[in-house]
């Protein structure tokens, strides 16, 4: 007698039952690890910036599903490596070191049952390092290439053909686009859009413009200093015109990153046949 089939609309590992689990563990999908934040994202915007990769970690799950590629979404980790943002309160991070060590284990979990088809769905600047160095561990002593998506680093190189060349160099920031637009599209009702700042010029930092997270411009030349947000962005804004964000762009650029991980599910898929 056939094995009932698990229901389609189920995406989420958490939401599998244990029988439904070892099913899918034979057919070894591919599971989406996403990773975020909870931060200051700006006066306007939802400071637990994970929603967003969580939620289009979601859609790429269900696009690369539809298109034949069973795919899992596995629990978000909500906090992110620790870097820039520990000066804005309520923020909750992890230290590097300790993020490390839950990605080696999340890892190490997922590959004792030879679910090897992974695929990390990043959303915080601050996780890069520590998901380049488990991955390159799991690479080295297991032989498992585990690809990084980190979305808003692929969501800024789309945001030109959008928006146009322009208009995108002036809303691209923290706190601004792309993130600002995406909540906007995923999370309406908690957007405030009574609090969206105008647009500010570049600050400056003993005289010297501020050119980055913890980077400044001195004479032409970058240099590396340990600042926060606090003292270069108050509000969690910075370089990025908010005002110029919108639910219609959050929405194309939600479909492209959907369509984008659906179509490195099915690559990574293959890899692992």
């Amino acid at each position: 007698m056939d094995q009932p089939k698990m229901p389609l609309a189920k995406r989420r590992l958490a939401e599998l039952t244990g029988a439904e689990m070892r099913q899918a563990a034979l057919r070894r999908p591919v599971i989406l690890l996403p990773l975020g934040s909870h931060e200051d994202q700006g006066p306007h915007a939802p400071m637990g910036d994970y929603l967003s990769a969580e939620g289009v970690a979601l859609r790429i799950a269900a696009c690369a599903s539809d298109a034949g590629t069973e795919t899992f979404l596995a629990p978000t980790l909500p906090f992110g490596g620790a870097d820039y943002f520990a000066s804005m309160p309520g923020g909750i991070s992890l230290s590097q070191s300790t993020l490390r060590a839950v990605l080696d284990d999340v890892l190490a979990c997922l590959l004792r049952h030879d679910l090897t088809r992974i695929v990390v769905i990043n959303g915080h600047a601050g996780n890069v390092q520590a998901i380049h160095d488990a991955t390159q561990r799991v690479w080295l002593q297991r032989d498992v290439l585990i690809p990084s998506l980190y979305l808003w680093r692929v969501a800024y190189g789309l945001l030109p053909a959008i928006l146009g060349p322009d208009v995108a160099q002036r809303a691209s920031g923290h706190g601004a686009d792309p993130l600002t637009s995406v909540a906007m599209h995923l999370f309406p009702d908690l957007i405030r859009p009574d609090l969206i700042p105008p647009a500010a010029p570049p600050p400056e930092f003993r005289g010297m413009p501020v050119s980055g997270f913890g980077t400044v411009d001195f004479e032409g030349i970058e240099v590396a200093v340990p600042l926060e947000v606090a003292q270069i962005a108050p509000n969690g804004v910075w370089q990025g015109d908010p005002g110029l964000c919108s639910a219609e762009t959050g929405a194309i650029l939600v479909e492209r990153l959907a369509n984008i991980g659906a179509r490195l599910a099915a690559r990574v898929a293959g890899w692992a046949a």
